[in-house]
């Protein structure tokens, strides 16, 4: 396959769908509330979607592997298209929650599918670059999506729902006509091929990584929940001037994982790289302690999410390398982890602020060294078996 050809048109759908899931994002809330939420059902309607794509994201990555990927991009971006309509057209809080289970359920299979696309397209050394293109899809999605949505939720807390719902399915025919299939027939797995088991995929040898990648996205979805809190407790920081650093550091990650990461693999290999990336993810912790304005907020919050950013690309990369089962399962297993996290890590960080402002930050410090400890049992793991 011709990476050059495919890698772009990958990173457009990935582009798109990110845009229509961070169209939602600012006024999910709203909505919620209008149709008579409490806060503690929003936390509730939030995490569902989370504990969905735990649960299903191994199963479709499976079902990649055995079908083709476009078939399972196909379903995941239309599933999520269905998913943004049906909230649209809620009126009561029982239709939010069955949107937010369904589109958990379908849309799981985007992002694993979208990984194993990469691992069929790329050579072993383009690998984290590939990966980390997707990674910067993302992270743009995330930036122009929440802004669109704030636009157009002026108008009615429904239009955002719409709009999003069209990009997906427009998205979807995108998919249908320019996305080629990435993995030929005769490099399917069997139909006889398991649903991939968590129990089991922490018992091989890539368990650390699965792990690493699970205490990595807990320290993130902690920081996401409590950093507004901190920043206005501690700088007076406004919504609005919140709004512009998180801005500021999906932008600056986006650039690092789309334009400069391949070369940083290129020059130092993933495990230096991941290294790297998690010392500037504790000095990003450790520097949060010290804002005082609007400029330190987004100078150390974004130093963090370069490190933080950086981080999950060379896993995947190193994941794919090392597998010995299908792309779509391993990675599918990866987004289950990675989900799991965003489940966990704002109800703790939650819970240690209330403690203590601080105790969200220092326990993500604490927590990085966790990550470095994994990914060197990691390496020696793979040194005794021979494969580094």
């Amino acid at each position: 396959m011709n990476e050059r050809r495919y890698l772009p048109l990958l990173f457009v759908v990935m582009f798109l769908v990110m845009v229509g899931f961070g169209i939602i994002i600012p006024v999910l809330p709203f909505f919620a509330e209008h149709i008579g939420a409490t806060p503690t059902e929003l936390g509730w309607l939030m995490a569902v979607y989370s504990f969905m794509q735990f649960l299903f994201a191994p199963m479709w990555g499976n079902l990649s592997d055995r079908y083709g990927r476009k078939p399972m991009i196909l379903i995941g971006i239309s599933g999520l298209a269905l998913s943004f309509f049906l909230f649209a057209m809620a009126t009561k809080l029982w239709m939010l929650f069955a949107a937010r289970i369904i589109g958990g359920f379908l849309s799981a299979a985007t992002m694993p599918t979208a990984m194993a696309y990469v691992a069929d397209v790329t050579t072993e050394e383009n690998r984290g670059k590939g990966m980390g293109l997707i990674g910067a899809a993302v992270g743009l999605g995330f930036i122009f999506g929440p802004a669109i949505g704030g636009v157009f939720s002026a108008k009615s807390l429904t239009v955002p729902f719409w709009i999003a719902g069209c990009l997906a399915l427009i998205t979807a025919v995108f998919v249908f006509f320019f996305l080629h299939e990435s993995l030929p027939k005769e490099k399917r797995s069997t139909g006889q091929a398991k649903r991939p088991s968590l129990a089991a995929a922490l018992q091989g040898p890539l368990a650390r990584l699965y792990m690493l990648q699970l205490v990595v996205t807990f320290s993130l979805a902690g920081l996401e929940a409590t950093f507004a809190y901190f920043a206005a407790k501690r700088a007076g920081l406004t919504s609005k001037e919140l709004g512009y650093i998180f801005m500021m550091m999906g932008l600056a990650g986006a650039i690092v994982q789309g334009g400069l990461l391949g070369k940083l693999i290129q020059s130092f290999g993933e495990r230096t790289v991941i290294y790297g990336g998690l010392f500037l993810s504790a000095l990003g912790f450790f520097l949060i302690l010290f804002i005082h304005h609007f400029w330190t907020a987004a100078l150390y919050l974004t130093i963090f999410g370069i490190g933080n950013g950086v981080i999950r690309p060379c896993v995947s990369s190193l994941l794919t390398k090392y597998t010995t089962g299908g792309q779509g399962s391993a990675t599918g297993v990866l987004s289950s982890f990675d989900s799991l996290g965003r489940i966990g890590g704002p109800a703790i960080a939650g819970w240690l602020f209330t403690l203590k402002p601080s105790l969200p930050y220092v326990t993500g410090i604490l927590l990085t060294f966790v990550s470095f400890a994994l990914f060197q049992s990691f390496q020696r793991t793979m040194m005794q078996k021979g494969s580094v």
